[in-house]
């Protein structure tokens, strides 16, 4: 059986990868499946490929790191994605009634990436791989129906070794630490509309890059939104722009991300 961890490249990802190396969890392969370099945060990519890989390297684990291919070839990012598509809005932007749209990203660009990689190297409904998800016990939550066969996907078994070990998100910390390794940032994608103000806040104020490019974003799913009936819509707030609705100043707390791996899900 293949036995991998979605790997996100946060705190409880992480966490798994140092269990991995330790013996303490048996999970030989991580799969990291990048949405794109213009879309997932600098800061995780540089950690996944200066910091992770060599561990994983050094400890004999298989770290890699996937993209979404198009059926016709080549790979498409998350914000071509916003970028060229049409009638869709992949991320879930907030909407005038308060909620959010649909969130498209999640199975496009990392469900739908490992599982197709899963399958290439022999996952089948009569032989299904087994994937770890980073979830710890203060977000048990987000485990959904638990471990066993995947409804979705029967080439694939959930498991949750952090949640079976007992392990909360500041367990995993102290995991990292004491290994030797920095502890990884927040993981997400750059212009996630599930940010805090906080995070937006810092965004603006600390990576002026990353900032044009989320107003850049923030610009595409408006005017999509008018053109083709959804009502208003925005990063931030569906009726102001994202350049009005983020304050300059900073606050003491706050932070959100995607340390599973499997973004939030």
């Amino acid at each position: 059986m293949i036995r991998s961890v979605s790997y996100g490249g946060g705190v409880q990802s992480t966490a798994l990868l140092v269990l991995a190396a330790q013996r303490r969890i048996d999970y030989p392969l991580f799969l990291f499946a990048n949405v794109g370099d213009d879309s997932e945060n600098p800061a995780t990519l540089a950690y996944v490929r200066d910091v992770a890989m060599p561990y994983a390297a050094e400890h004999g684990i298989e770290l890699v790191e996937l993209r979404r291919v198009l059926r016709g070839g080549g790979e498409r990012t998350l914000l071509q994605e916003i970028e060229q598509g049409d009638r869709s809005i992949p991320i879930p932007a907030r909407m005038g009634a308060g909620g959010f749209g649909r969130k498209k990203c999640t199975d496009r660009f990392k469900i739908t990436v490992v599982r197709r990689e899963l399958r290439r190297r022999g996952a089948t409904a009569a032989d299904p791989a087994m994937v770890a998800i980073g979830i710890s016990v203060d977000e048990i939550e987000r485990a959904g129906a638990g471990e066993g066969v995947d409804e979705r996907d029967p080439s694939r078994l959930r498991a949750y070794p952090l949640l079976d070990l007992g392990l909360s998100r500041q367990d995993c910390r102290r995991v990292i630490a004491e290994a030797g390794l920095p502890v990884p940032p927040k993981s997400s994608c750059s212009f996630c509309p599930l940010h805090d103000r906080e995070t937006w806040r810092r965004q603006r104020s600390e990576s002026p890059d990353l900032w044009e490019r989320s107003v850049y974003v923030d610009g595409l799913i408006r005017e999509r939104a008018v053109r083709i009936g959804r009502g208003p819509m925005g990063l931030v707030s569906p009726t102001v722009p994202i350049a009005d609705a983020v304050e300059d100043q900073l606050t003491l707390f706050g932070g959100d991300g995607c340390e599973s791996g499997w973004c939030m899900t």
